[in-house]
This record gives structure tokens, C-alpha cells and sequence, in this order.
């Protein structure tokens, strides 16, 4: 659970944190109610700024002494470390921003259990990568190595989400089951050490007579270089010899991503994981960490989970499950079988600060920080003007190569990335409901077994006892003949789906422009649902086999998608996937757009070999990984661009016919050979900044406000501080065994505050308690009784009380709001002992 001080002798939730923290105060910087800067903001378009220049800083320590100079304004880095957070925190220049979604885990090589070389690799076996977790203690991390800015956390759960509130029983009983227990740990990895075949001699483990060499990779840029150092220190401690290697991330990244874990050239890594949005249902993580159809690049496919946890995985990516009780069910049985897998090794949920100057405001995401926030290209300006330059300074900058296929991953390219695009839907940043950004409306419509809630006004929910998919739906792909194949077509009996989903898009969507000046056109919709199909296929160029586990994920649920209107544009998609939340059914089902003529320079150079969408195929063909921003990929693109231009080449010219004539296909090869010719890349966008200039080599890249961008300046500004609760919960220290009644001793009060009000009643969704025994065993569950406002009372059953045993026991609370995603948690400890009897003293 969350971490708790003593205070009295009430445990009080204050976070996560063990120093400190201040919120900064409201900016005192001029406002921006001046009849000037207002009327700036009610004629302004798009970004609020002119220009964001991304440097690279990879120092976390000199960000605040850069903010007070004037040098820097934001930093995309979360601050970790207490030393610079209390910095950051007492500086009078700077402001900070809390999020909760970054963690830290140990990544663990399962290939084996010998390798190409012959070596042996333990971490093949489940059973050693079950007993890690006992292994390491996390409360020590989360305190000495994290200075208490982080929480323990043992599961692929995140604590700061709502699934892990929701499920709090299961996950409080794993995570005792788990607890750190040295010896416990050793004696598995001796059992199954020697089950291997190896043997310890001279306190080192031989397999072949050699010893068993272990290489743990570690990053250098935070906390995880001590993680990777204490990691590396008990696998010595039990008889392995260990190789540190200190990397950054885009080093480590050519290590642990891009090479086929057969080859050994790592056995641990010190991974780090960032939600950029909060996750209302993490039903997905079982298949994205522990299964190939998670990414496509050789680890994962290196994943060989249980059969019965593949496919309960693979269900519960799906949404296959009739209701509530029974998806709860199936998550809690995941969390089991993914500890017994434990391909990773889950250390901590980090607090972390988000850095930026006093006079700078925008939206930050409460899970993904700013560097996560979708919000943050539409929010960004100065508190007391419109326009202006500010520096941005980060630790990675073009990473991993960009391409909009299957290009970087990591953090901050993807927030670049998201700088430049316009979704149809966005997030909400406290939340994590998806609200409109380019859709008038949205109606769902699902089965009747199917569990769905809607919470915001622009969709529409209603039941059906069957939906029948359209005959003309398109449903697959046929390579060969160029063309969609129909429902019709590709089923003899009807297709029926458990969800229908129809997204109308704003009336004047087609008149918006791509960043070259390129008015969107249907074709920009229709071409990546193509490549989608066509990558999967055998018989295409584009065929990329990593690519097939989420493909076939896909294709179990997929039951077909049209087109119902073309002016205005409404899109039906139907699928046997459902979400918890309509809200995230519409935004994971409406198609978006992608530039086709940039999508296609790439499908012309895969299609000859030159380059690749995914790192995996490029490491299969021995080509470059495609970048369309920098790199050798570049004057390829070009090549192919200037043969497009000749030719008037359609990537799929049958079924794109009717939707481009040669007069677009050459305006638009026109615009984007333009467009390379000022700018040297061909990264084109259509969100509120363009990307005007990228120096690799200096480390820097230049964003511009995209002018033509089509919505008022001020239309994401509502966002304000998010309304956290607090919690303060009183009770009893001590109660008599077989006293406690309905209004006796053992009944305890929680306040649920806000800034030192009280928490709106009809803000709170849920007040959960769980009782624990001094054995750790969870005795009882509950809901705690509204009193007055801001003020409940849980009150256990007295038959529960009256079977405790003598001695300590645990009382946690679990709260939820309307108003945030992200739980509260607060405990109280309290004894229990013989009636009339006292304690002797120690």
C-alpha cells in the first residue's frame, strides 16, 4: 500500500512521499487579465506559444540552478530524487507538477536455459524468477534508494490506478505472499540450480565448469543505477559472478530492445515504465509484459508464458468476460499467474516532480507527468502573456528512430511526437476519460451481457440483444487482388459483434491541413487500416512476423468496420472487445488519420528492402530501422519520393483509386518534396506544433506553432489543479476481545478533505475498508457509512472483532473520486487484547 508515517498514533496517508512536499503556490507573475493579453488569447489559434526548442539535459541536478538562470523553462524528466526535489521545491523561480505513473522494474532475460554461446541463463526458469521477488526488499528501495519520492510495489499493477483499489484484497494478499524473504529466495534458486544441472563450488555456481556469468545492464541517468548496483550485489551474494554494465538510454536500448536475447549480451536490465494516461482498466498488461503480442521486438517474442496464463491474458486484452464479477475474477487470477512468470521483477511506482518555471503554466498528466500529458502541446504558455520561445530540456532526444508504423517507444520522442499529431480523442488528464477533439458525436451500442458505463455527454449508450454486421462491411484484406474483402463475402452466415461503435467526426474535418498544406482527404482514413492488414499477411513485402501476435489479437475481436458517410464523415467499427468505460471503447476504436502520402514513401522503401518499419524486421533484413526525421533513412525516403513524383504512384492503387485522383496524388508529393527541401525531413503532422528543425548531432530539435491549426487557443484551458482527497483516519488503539458492539470501542471515523475543506459527498465514488489480523490474513471487507459531510464512519462486524486474536491488527482504507482516477489509501493500527487485561511493558 501507499506509504504511511506515524503521526500520533494514527497512520495518515500523505502520498507517497517521506519528505515534505509543497505545492507551489499560484503564479505571481502579471495575469493574463489584461484587455491586451486577453485579447491575444480570444484571437489566437493552436499553441499558446511560439516555439519550443528541446535540448539535451540528461543532469537532473543542474535543473533548477538552469530555471533560475533563465536558460531552460520546462524540463520532460520527472524529479526523483529528494535532494533535488527539496531544491526544486524551495527555489522561488521554479514550479513543480506531481504525477504518479512511472515505476521501475527489473527486466529479466528469459531465453535459455542456454544460450548461443553455450552459457547457462537461470532467469529461463519461472521458479528463479518467482523467488527474485522474495529476493529483494522494496521497502529499502523505495526509502533508501528513492529517498521515500516512491512505493513499493510487487505487482503489474500499478498502485496509483484504479484497478488496484478495486482488486485491493487480492493484491494486499500477494504482496504478503511475496513479502521480502531472503532465505525463502535462496533455497528456490538452489533447487532449481541444481535442477539445471549446475553446481556451487567455492561459493560460485559452475555449469560446464565454468562459472555462471551473469550481465546486468544498468541505466546511469536516475535512481536505477543504485537499483542495478543492489540487484547485482545479491546475485553475488548467491554464488553468481556479475557483470556490470553501465549504459544510457539510448545505449542500453541498442542492448535490450534491438538484439535477440538468445545472444546474451544481457541478463537484467534495470527497466522503467511511464503511463502516459491514467489506465481505468488495466486488463491489458498481462499481454503487454508478459506475452509476445505485447511489442515486437525480439524479447518479447523471446516470451514464453503458461498456457493458461497466455490465454487468460489473451482474454482479458480482449474483454472477454460476461460481467463485472466474472472480469474480476479473471484479473485476479492474472496477478497470480503473472508472479509465477515474473519476467519482470516489480520494484517501485515513483512520485515524481515535474520541473518547469514559476511563470510557466500547462496541463500535466496525474499518471504520465508532463512528459506523458496529451494535453501539454494544447496548455503550454506563459502565465502573464501569449507567444514566446521557451527551451525544453530532456534526457533522450530521438532515441529510437522515428517512423508513425512501429517507430520509437520511449518517453520523450513520443511526447515530441504527440506535440505534432492531433488525435480524434483526448484524455483527461486527472481522469483518464477520453474527451472529443475531433468528433461531433459517438453512439455505442452493445450487447446486452456486455458491462459498459458511460460518464460524459458526447456518446450515447444503448443495448441490443443482437448486432449484426453489415454485409458490406470491410472485415479483411486480399493482398493479391488489391482490395477490401466484405463481411459478406468472407462468412456464408451472419456476423454478429458485441459492439458497435459509430463515430461521427466534425463537419468540417476535411477542410483542416496536414502541416505541409496538405488538405486531409478519406484516403489518410482508409491507408493505415490497409497497412494494418497487409504487414500481417505472408505473401506482402510488407509481411513482418514480430508484428503477427498483435495482429492476431486484433483479428480475434475485429469483426468489421464502414463507411456510412463520407460528407459529413461517420465511420462504424464492430468488435467483440468491450472496455469498462464507453468513453475508451470510442477512442480505441475510431480510426484516426495518418498523412498517406508519408506513410507511403515508407511502404515504397520497405517494399525493396531499403528500410524497415520495426527494429525487428530492420535486424532480420539487415537495413536500417526507418527514421523519417534523421539518419541514412532520410535521402532514401527522398529517392523514393522523387520516383513517386515521376511515376504518380498510389501504394495500393486498386483500392485507393476512388479515393485519390492524379491531381491530389501530385499535390500532394509536391507539398511533402516542399516541405523536405525547407525542413530535411519528413515528419509531417496535422497537431498544434510542426516540426521545423531536428540537429541530431548538436542534440536539439526546434517545434513551430502550426498557424493553420483550426481550434481557439484557450479551447484545453480549463484544466485546474486535481482535486486528490485526503485522508485522516481516527480510531481506537486498543480493544477488548468480546466487547466491541455497534456503538462500542471499534468503530472508526475517516475525514475525507480537500485543501482543508470537505470533500464533496457526491464526488466520492467509493469508501472501501479492509481488515487485516496481526497474521496478515484479510478477516473482512466493507463500505464504509456516510455521516456528515466530508466525514464516514466503518464500523467492523462485532463477530469479526470478537474472533481476532491478541495483538496488533491492520485497518486500510481504500477511497475513489469522480473527480481523479487516482485512489487514496490511509491505515490505522490498532491491538487487540483480553478483556480487562492489560500488556506487560517490554
Amino acid at each position: 500500500m501507499r506509504r504511511l508515517l506515524l503521526v500520533g498514533a494514527t497512520l495518515i496517508l500523505v502520498g507517497v512521499v517521506a519528505v515534505a512536499l509543497r505545492q507551489p503556490a499560484p503564479s505571481t507573475a502579471p495575469a493574463m487579465g489584461q484587455d491586451s493579453a486577453e485579447a491575444d488569447l480570444r484571437s489566437r489559434r493552436g499553441a499558446l506559444v511560439d516555439q519550443v526548442v528541446f535540448t539535451r539535459e540528461d543532469e537532473a541536478g543542474r535543473v533548477t540552478g538552469l530555471i533560475e538562470a533563465g536558460t531552460h523553462q520546462v524540463f520532460t524528466q520527472g524529479i526523483s530524487n529528494p535532494g533535488i526535489f527539496r531544491r526544486l521545491r524551495d527555489s522561488l523561480a521554479t514550479g513543480y507538477d506531481l504525477s504518479y505513473g512511472t515505476s521501475s522494474e527489473l527486466t529479466l532475460n528469459p531465453a535459455g536455459p542456454e544460450l548461443a554461446d553455450g552459457t547457462l541463463n537461470p532467469f529461463h526458469v519461472p521458479a528463479i524468477r518467482e523467488a527474485l521477488n522474495r529476493l529483494v526488499d522494496r521497502e529499502y528501495i523505495a526509502q533508501e534508494l528513492y529517498g521515500g519520492l516512491a512505493e513499493p510495489r510487487l505487482l503489474p499493477l500499478s498502485t496509483a490506478f484504479p484497478d488496484y483499489a478495486r482488486l485491493a484484497a487480492v493484491a494486499r494478499e500477494l504482496e504478503l505472499r511475496y513479502a521480502h524473504d531472503p532465505d525463502a529466495a535462496r533455497e528456490v534458486i538452489h533447487r532449481e540450480m541444481a535442477a539445471l544441472g549446475a553446481r556451487l563450488r567455492g561459493g560460485v555456481w559452475h555449469y560446464e565448469n565454468e562459472p555462471v556469468r551473469l550481465i546486468v545492464l544498468i541505466r546511469t541517468e536516475d535512481q536505477r543505477r543504485q537499483v542495478g548496483d543492489y540487484a547485482a550485489n545479491l546475485l553475488q551474494a548467491l554464488g553468481f559472478v556479475v557483470e556490470r554494465r553501465y549504459r544510457t538510454a539510448e545505449e542500453a536500448s541498442r542492448i535490450w530492445i534491438a538484439t535477440d536475447p538468445r545472444a546474451g549480451r544481457w541478463h537484467l536490465y534495470t527497466g522503467g515504465w511511464i503511463s502516459i494516461v491514467i489506465q481505468r482498466d488495466q486488463a491489458e498488461v498481462f499481454s503487454f509484459y508478459y506475452t509476445p503480442r505485447g511489442r515486437a521486438e525480439p524479447l518479447w517474442q523471446a516470451y514464453e508464458p503458461a498456457p493458461a496464463f497466455d490465454e487468460l491474458a489473451d482474454r482479458l486484452q480482449r474483454r472477454d468476460y460476461r460481467n463485472w464479477e466474472e472480469r474480476q475474477a479473471m484479473m485476479a487470477r492474472a496477478l497470480e499467474l503473472a508472479m509465477q512468470d515474473s519476467a519482470r521483477i516489480w520494484l517501485v511506482d515513483q512520485l515524481n516532480a515535474s520541473a518547469r518555471a514559476a511563470n510557466v503554466e500547462v496541463a500535466v498528466d496525474l499518471a504520465g507527468g508532463l512528459a506523458g500529458s496529451a494535453l501539454w502541446p494544447y496548455t503550454l504558455r506563459y502565465a502573464d502573456r501569449v507567444g514566446g520561445r521557451m527551451v525544453f530540456g530532456t534526457p533522450g532526444l530521438l532515441t529510437e528512430p522515428w517512423n508513425p508504423v512501429a517507430g520509437s517507444n520511449w518517453i520523450f520522442d513520443q511526447m515530441i511526437m504527440r506535440a505534432t499529431q492531433d488525435p480524434v480523442a483526448l484524455p483527461d488528464p486527472f481522469t483518464g476519460l477520453y474527451r472529443p477533439q475531433r468528433i461531433a458525436h459517438a453512439a455505442v451500442t452493445v450487447q446486452e451481457d456486455v458491462t459498459i458505463a458511460r460518464t460524459l455527454d458526447w456518446l450515447s449508450v444503448s443495448t441490443a440483444e443482437e448486432i449484426v454486421v453489415p454485409e458490406a462491411a470491410w472485415i479483411d484484406w486480399d493482398g493479391e487482388a488489391g482490395r477490401f474483402v466484405s463481411v459478406g463475402e468472407a462468412h456464408d452466415a451472419p456476423v454478429t459483434a458485441r459492439t458497435r461503435v459509430r463515430v461521427r467526426y466534425d463537419e468540417d474535418l476535411f477542410a483542416q491541413r496536414w502541416h505541409d498544406g496538405s488538405p486531409l482527404s478519406l484516403a489518410d482514413f482508409v491507408l493505415p487500416w490497409i497497412l494494418a492488414f497487409a504487414r500481417a499477411d505472408e505473401a506482402s513485402r510488407l509481411f513482418d512476423p514480430a508484428y503477427l501476435p498483435t495482429f492476431e489479437v486484433f483479428q480475434r475481436h475485429f469483426r468489421g468496420w464502414r463507411i456510412v458517410s463520407r460528407d459529413p464523415l461517420v465511420i462504424e467499427v464492430y468488435s467483440d472487445q468491450g472496455f469498462p468505460d464507453a468513453e475508451t471503447l470510442v477512442a480505441n476504436r475510431a480510426p484516426a488519420p495518418q498523412p498517406w502520402h508519408t506513410l507511403a514513401l515508407g511502404i515504397f522503401a520497405e517494399r525493396q528492402g531499403e528500410l524497415a518499419f520495426s527494429s525487428n524486421k530492420a535486424d532480420r533484413r539487415r537495413v536500417d530501422w526507418m527514421s523519417l526525421v534523421a539518419g541514412p533513412s532520410v535521402p532514401i525516403l527522398a529517392r523514393h519520393l522523387e520516383r513517386a513524383r515521376e511515376r504518380t504512384a498510389s501504394p495500393f492503387p486498386g483500392v485507393l483509386d476512388e479515393l485519390l485522383d492524379e491531381d491530389e496524388i501530385a499535390a500532394r508529393y509536391r507539398a511533402l518534396a516542399d516541405w523536405h527541401a525547407k525542413r530535411g525531413h519528413f515528419w509531417v503532422g496535422n497537431g498544434p506544433f510542426l516540426l521545423d528543425s531536428v540537429h541530431p548531432v548538436a542534440g536539439s530539435l526546434v517545434l513551430e506553432r502550426f498557424r493553420d491549426f483550426p481550434d481557439p487557443a484557450d479551447k484545453w484551458l480549463g484544466f485546474a489543479r486535481p482535486a486528490i482527497p485526503e485522508l485522516d483516519l481516527d480510531g481506537p488503539l486498543v480493544t477488548e476481545l468480546g466487547t466491541a458492539d455497534e456503538g462500542g470501542a471499534a468503530t472508526f471515523r475517516l475525514a475525507v478533505t480537500l485543501e482543508g475543506e470537505p470533500y464533496p459527498p457526491a464526488a466520492i465514488d467509493r469508501v472501501q475498508f479492509l481488515l487485516f489480523d496481526g497474521r496478515g490474513t484479510l478477516v473482512e471487507r466493507g463500505e464504509a457509512e456516510p455521516r456528515a459531510s466530508g466525514h464516514w464512519r466503518i464500523a467492523p462486524s462485532p463477530a469479526t472483532l470478537a474472533a481476532l486474536g491478541v495483538g496488533a491488527n491492520r485497518l486500510e482504507v481504500a477511497v475513489t473520486s469522480h473527480r481523479v482516477a487516482l485512489p487514496a489509501f490511509a491505515s490505522h493500527v490498532f491491538a487487540t487484547v483480553p478483556p480487562g487485561g492489560t500488556e506487560a511493558s517490554p
